[in-house]
Parts: structure tokens; C-alpha cells; sequence
């Protein structure tokens, strides 16, 4: 196998995916706690491992255990990076918890459902999460939240869409007016 992609064999490649991906991917998720950031953890390692087959050397190790080992370094690497750019929760559900921040309908906050809102918005995945905050609470654009992000304009809507229908969910469950 090790040959096949040292010399270029795509259909190497797929094998290695079909073999591994699962294995891999598991070891990406325990450690990020994210599917969405496993998967691009295990595209960066396979797509390492195709650039670079000589890295791995057979003579000192599985292939499995080579790959595990750079996915759970690729995954911490995440979760440093996720850890310096994003507040922390405390942080987080601090702002979620502002009652007096520009963009917040104070009537809204004043009434009794306030309590929860905020503990929906503090629940949400931190993804989910830091949209809300950055365009309700610091009343940014999508635009202006894609850049503030490093993300794309698309997923800032598509996070947000999955935000608000997530928070009328919770809130529907728990009898609040969404």
C-alpha cells in the first residue's frame, strides 16, 4: 500500500480513506468534541498523507497508528486554535446575559421568558453561539461576521439559520415565546 502511494496510486489513496476514515475520524472527534471539525481534521491528514508518503515509515510502525497519531496532533492543533480565538464560555455567556446592549429589544429582556432566552443562547454549540452574539449583540452584518470570523459569508447564514432555528426549538420546549 505504503509503495502504491509513494508512487502516486489515487486508488491507493482510497483504500488508505476506506480502511482508516472511520478510525480516524473517531479519534478527531474525541478530541475536538466537533463532527464538523473531525472531518476537516481527517481531510488534513489524509491529504497530508498523500502529499507527503514518505514521512510514514513502515519499518518503525502500523500505518493506523501513524495516521491516529497525526489526526490526534492535528485535532489538538484544533482545539488550541479554537481556544486563542474564541472567547471563552464564561466570556461567552457573560455577553449572552447583557440586558443593556445596543441591538437588545429591552422590552423583550424585561419580560419574564428573558431568563430564557439567555440560558438558549449560552447552550448553544460556540459556533452557533458567536454568530447570535456578534450580530444581535455587537450588531454586525453577515458580512461584517464572516470577516470577523475567517469564515464565509454562506456558512455566517447558514450558522445563524441554524442558530435562531435552534433557539425557537428550545424555547418552544420550554414554553417561551421564541
Amino acid at each position: 500500500m505504503h509503495g502504491r502511494l509513494v508512487a502516486g496510486d489515487p486508488t491507493a489513496l482510497a483504500v488508505v480513506h476506506e480502511r482508516y476514515a472511520r478510525y480516524l475520524l473517531a479519534v478527531a472527534a474525541r478530541v475536538t468534541g466537533d463532527a464538523d471539525a473531525a472531518r476537516d481534521v481527517l481531510q488534513e491528514v489524509l491529504v497530508a498523507f498523500w502529499q507527503h508518503p514518505l514521512r510514514f515509515d513502515p519499518d518503525r510502525g502500523e500505518l493506523r497508528t501513524w495516521l491516529a497519531v497525526l489526526a490526534h496532533r492535528r485535532a489538538v492543533d484544533w482545539v488550541r486554535r479554537e481556544i486563542a480565538r474564541r472567547p471563552t464560555d464564561l466570556v461567552a455567556r457573560a455577553l449572552a446575559e447583557q440586558s443593556d446592549g445596543p441591538a437588545a429589544d429591552r422590552d423583550f429582556l424585561e419580560r419574564e421568558d428573558a431568563d430564557a432566552v439567555r440560558a438558549a443562547v449560552a447552550a448553544l454549540p460556540v459556533k452557533l453561539r458567536e454568530v447570535v452574539e456578534l450580530a444581535y449583540f455587537r450588531e454586525l452584518t453577515y458580512r461584517e461576521v464572516a470577516i470577523r470570523l475567517a469564515i464565509p459569508e454562506g456558512t455566517a447564514k447558514s450558522r445563524m439559520r441554524a442558530a435562531l432555528s435552534a433557539l425557537a426549538l428550545t424555547l418552544t420546549r420550554l414554553g417561551a415565546a421564541p
